[in-house]
């Protein structure tokens, strides 16, 4: 990327880190669990750096505010123990960017030439929700959000309806909208977007949720690729 995209991207669009999780499945905080020598929150400070945005950490849990301030700012969650989804309206509510990109702290194998390509799409498109797809199926994050879903997603999460994808779809049709879906085999074909070690899309989105699939994502990291 360009110094002038990077440039254009710092002054519209904002990253965060949604780093909230109980992390109930992992026995431990996973946000600070080594991979590939880096605290999972590391990576994924790194991914969003690469792609161009400022990073911040929402929806940090009050116990693990100071281990996480070291990686980037923290917003502050109004409403804690509700989920993911209060930490993006915390987020979304502090941000100055038109657009916000929010990524899990569990996805240390997405490249930021996805993050970027969401984003283009969203500014070109004037979607007010773009997430990916693969193979078929949605995937709720990486999220592109414009500042504008706002109002709809704080109205989901006080009706007790906090699952996320739910209320980035109340949020599109609030706003007249459809959610931007990108297939990303498609992206990854006409090569839109790619992996630096030669990752098929379809392991981009391994989520580490437990010990098991933390081993895997390490073994697919270390092990090079065949073109």
């Amino acid at each position: 990327m360009t110094e002038d995209t990077a440039s254009t991207n710092e002054s519209d669009a904002a990253g965060f880190v949604l780093a909230g999780g109980q992390s109930s499945r992992m026995g431990r905080d996973k946000a600070l669990l080594p991979f590939a020598g880096e605290p999972l929150i590391a990576h994924a400070v790194s991914t969003l750096h690469e792609a161009g945005l400022p990073v911040a950490i929402a929806g940090a849990a009050s116990s693990a505010r100071t281990s996480l301030a070291a990686y980037a700012p923290v917003v502050d969650d109004s409403e804690p123990g509700l989920g993911p989804l209060a930490g993006i309206c915390a987020a979304l509510a502090t941000a100055s960017k038109s657009f916000a990109v929010f990524l899990p702290v569990d996805l240390p194998l997405l490249p930021p030439s996805l993050i970027e390509y969401l984003l283009h799409h969203a500014r070109i498109t004037g979607h007010a929700v773009t997430v990916p797809s693969i193979n078929g199926f949605i995937q709720i994050f990486p999220a592109v959000l414009e500042r504008s879903a706002l109002p709809e997603l704080q109205n989901e999460l006080h009706s007790g309806q906090r699952g996320c994808f739910s209320a980035f779809q109340a949020a599109a049709a609030g706003l007249g909208q459809p959610i931007a879906t990108l297939a990303v085999e498609l992206l990854a074909q006409s090569g839109q977007v790619s992996h630096p070690l030669g990752l098929p899309p379809v392991r981009w989105f391994l989520n580490v949720n437990t010990l098991q699939d933390f081993h895997r994502a390490e073994a697919l990291r270390a092990v090079p690729q065949l073109p």
